[in-house]
């Protein structure tokens, strides 16, 4: 199996190539230029694998939540370059790549989303494969769902951005925190998105879909106030 992933939910860029189990990557710190930085990051990646678009099997994209221009150009990018070479998409949620990235067995997986809020999603691992207990969601830092018992990992930009909110809520519960190490990545998305595809297959690309979560990227005056 040869999948190519992508993903531009964050302020970080990345693209993976999955080649039969193995993963190469590429990353960088991309500010507001994903759509300069992506396409070469791509073509690089094929290139060092001595490898093109057409031999992939299908191609997968960080679908949400995050930064809405980013989940607009993953996905673009994703179902521009599967139309081109006729290959399915795979959407896999950015907070359940964090959850993969942590190597635990249970994660709460929060993101900064700006405006006073954070995505957040709860995520454990069952027989080798992740079980969702809270789907992603929007929250006020200090009102994020509880986590029911055992030991948690606390993962994302949210936990240290919002930590005087959480610290007597999702702080309290989980027993170690990966900060800002734990961002979205391709290299998560690819293997996930390789599971994904090995049981259920892909969709086709005029399919592909941002999950934003929220329906608003500013606050009013009024708000603001």
């Amino acid at each position: 199996m040869k999948l190519l992933a992508l993903d531009t939910s964050t302020e970080h860029c990345s693209a993976a190539l999955w080649l039969d189990g193995a993963i190469v990557a590429e990353d960088i710190h991309a500010g507001q230029r994903h759509s300069e930085l992506l396409l070469p990051m791509i073509h690089r990646l094929l290139a060092g694998a001595q490898t093109d678009l057409s031999a992939m099997d299908a191609i997968a994209y960080g679908e949400g939540p995050g930064s809405f221009t980013g989940l607009r150009i993953a996905c673009g990018v994703a179902q521009g370059l599967a139309f081109g070479v006729d290959l399915p998409v795979l959407g896999i949620g950015t907070l359940l790549a964090m959850a993969q990235a942590t190597g635990a067995d249970a994660a709460a997986c929060c993101l900064d989303a700006r405006m006073k809020e954070v995505y957040f999603a709860a995520y454990r691992r069952e027989a080798g494969a992740w079980v969702t207990v809270h789907p992603p969601g929007l929250y006020a830092p200090g009102q994020v769902p509880q986590l029911p018992a055992g030991r948690w990992v606390g993962c994302g930009n949210g936990c240290s951005v919002y930590a005087q909110a959480m610290k007597d809520g999702l702080l309290a519960q989980v027993a170690d925190v990966a900060v800002d190490v734990v961002v979205p990545h391709a290299r998560d998305i690819a293997a996930l998105a390789a599971d994904e595809f090995a049981r259920h297959g892909g969709r086709p690309a005029h399919e592909a879909l941002p999950l934003y979560i929220r329906d608003k990227v500013a606050l009013t005056t009024e708000e603001q106030r």
